[in-house]
């Protein structure tokens, strides 16, 4: 314990010290260092008290680590401590436990006797307090400790306010800075995996978390998946899917309101496996809402005995959710207009090929028709016959081109009527029963994508009459709560998804024209189960 002017001198240091110091954390340790140094006390603490008045950080020294982790969360203002935050004025004791308002302390705790207090107050305001106790070579704390310790207190409440409003102006320029980053990557065309993976990558730093991931709701309306993760246990977590209705992501996208949780092992609506995988402790999930509807959740997590989020965190994580939401739409609309330019492209083509390219060729056909009429020579005459066939062949070959530029099935048709009459033609030239049920609605909606959708449904129709050896087919199109499904399923033979998706040209065309459309394609097969299509579109 320091002598009356070495007291002295120490506060006036103190004072010089902590003044120039912006460092939060540095800023707290001094405190508690030079309060232990000034009154003699073995034990110390200091306690930050966040927005809703309780501890959101401590500090303390004289306990090893391994006590620390024994006797687990710190304290966050019971017993004498929450005296002190309620009353905000010093408090000295002889021994703790006399003291009604005490609680005890937990397991694995030292003993404590002496008990010596201030708050830490500047502008009108209390920002947390030190904690003394156990007084070496004394009983108790003196009258003298309890006045040194109020000067150094009113001395910190100063220099920590300075350090909270420098860090505050530092998350601020951070804050601004990552918006500014994902704003660019939007604009700059960058494709919406990578503009969430910044977001999540920027949300998980600027609070401060262990975890965070973003859960996209699947085309089905029913599962979840986390397409984008950062921090711990990122790579265990990325690609993992779940029921929206067993999970918070799921509450929260239907509520579209933030679910903010001290432990999310202990929420039963909670996705245990993800909650043990990702080992997440404090938690809160953000929806991310664009035209009124979820598109997703962000969430951010700490470690299981980590520090629960406060409101500030909360308001910053949200921020980032509704950039979520813009990315996703952008990259949706993107896509969109790229689609729509291809089809303007396509139907060009379609007009120029039709009106002129086979049109000329018909007349040509049609000229050598004649000219074989008038020949003299039965040879010369076959010879132009064979090519008139020759050129028939091409006009049928370009036709089938125009086809999958721009369907002739939809040329006087709506695109409900136009998926019957296929169903209806594959039935009566394949002989496999045939069923379609089309939402005429939903199939309204997808006017401007009626020709991928046409091609795309020839095109697996002709799959299974070449390869299934199926006996039914039903062809559906009806709404989900995120868009449209188109399924064609057959009780065929089926086959290994794992060796042959993809690896001939039908199903790579399907899985392209999907992505054209802006679609997810879904195959489910396997050998002697038969085989079901799926493809998402969102509306």
């Amino acid at each position: 314990m320091a002598s009356g002017s070495d007291r002295r001198d120490l506060l006036l240091e103190a004072g010089l010290a902590l003044s120039s110091e912006l460092s939060l954390p540095v800023v707290l340790q001094r405190i508690v260092d030079l309060a232990m140094q000034l009154t003699g006390a073995r034990y110390g603490a200091l306690g930050v008290l966040g927005s809703d008045g309780r501890i959101a950080q401590f500090i303390t020294t004289g306990i090893d680590d391994d006590t620390k982790r024994a006797i687990g969360h710190y304290p966050t203002g019971g017993g004498i401590l929450g005296v002190l935050i309620r009353e905000a004025k010093p408090l000295r004791l002889r021994r703790i436990a006399d003291d009604p308002r005490s609680v005890g302390f937990p397991a694995n705790h030292p003993a404590m006797q002496s008990f010596l207090g201030a708050p830490l107050t500047a502008l009108g305001r209390v920002f947390g307090n030190i904690y003394l106790t156990q007084k070496e070579g004394a009983d108790e704390f003196t009258a003298e400790d309890e006045r040194d310790l109020v000067l150094l207190a009113s001395q910190a409440g100063v220099a920590v306010a300075n350090a909270m409003m420098y860090r505050e102006a530092l998350d601020r320029g951070r804050r601004l800075e990552a918006a500014r980053e994902i704003s660019s990557s939007v604009l700059e065309a960058a494709d919406s995996g990578t503009t969430l993976q910044l977001v999540a990558d920027r949300a998980c730093e600027l609070v401060d978390a262990d975890l965070a991931t973003i859960a996209v709701a699947e085309p089905d309306g029913i599962r979840v998946s986390l397409r984008v993760t950062s921090g711990l246990h990122a790579d265990e977590l990325r690609g993992m899917t779940f029921r929206a209705e067993d999970s918070i992501s799921g509450t929260v996208m239907r509520t579209l309101a933030t679910v903010l949780t001290a432990d999310a092992a202990s929420e039963q609506r909670a996705h245990q496996p993800v909650v043990r995988l990702g080992n997440v402790g404090p938690a809160m999930f953000v929806p991310m809402v664009a035209s009124n509807r979820a598109l997703g959740t962000l969430m951010v997590a700490n470690s299981r005995g980590g520090r629960v989020f406060s409101p500030e965190d909360v308001e910053i994580v949200e921020a980032f959710g509704q950039q979520a939401a813009i990315a996703l739409e952008y990259g949706r609309a993107r896509a969109e207009l790229q689609r729509l330019v291809l089809m303007e492209d396509r139907e060009r083509i379609a007009k120029e090929l039709h009106d002129g390219v086979i049109q000329s060729l018909f007349a040509v056909g049609m000229s050598l028709q004649g000219t074989a009429l008038l020949a003299g020579d039965p040879d010369l005459g076959r010879r132009i016959e064979a090519a008139v066939e020759e050129l028939d062949r091409v006009i049928r070959d370009l036709r089938n081109y125009i086809f999958g530029l721009r369907p002739g099935i939809l040329a006087d048709r709506q695109l409900d009527q136009a998926l019957r009459a296929l169903a209806g033609d594959f039935e009566e030239r394949t002989g496999v029963v045939t069923v379609a049920d089309v939402d005429q609605g939903v199939a309204a909606e997808l006017g401007s994508r009626a020709a991928d959708v046409v091609q795309l449904t020839r095109e697996a129709l002709s799959n299974v009459g070449r390869h299934a050896g199926a006996t039914t087919v039903r062809l559906t199109l009806r709404r989900t709560p995120t868009g449209a499904l188109l399924e064609i399923d057959d009780d065929g033979t089926g086959f290994d998804v794992t060796v042959l998706d993809g690896t001939g040209n039908g199903l790579r065309n399907i899985r392209e024209r999907a992505r054209a459309m802006g679609g997810d394609l879904d195959l489910v097969s396997s050998s002697g189960e038969g085989t079901t299509l799926r493809v998402s579109i969102q509306l």
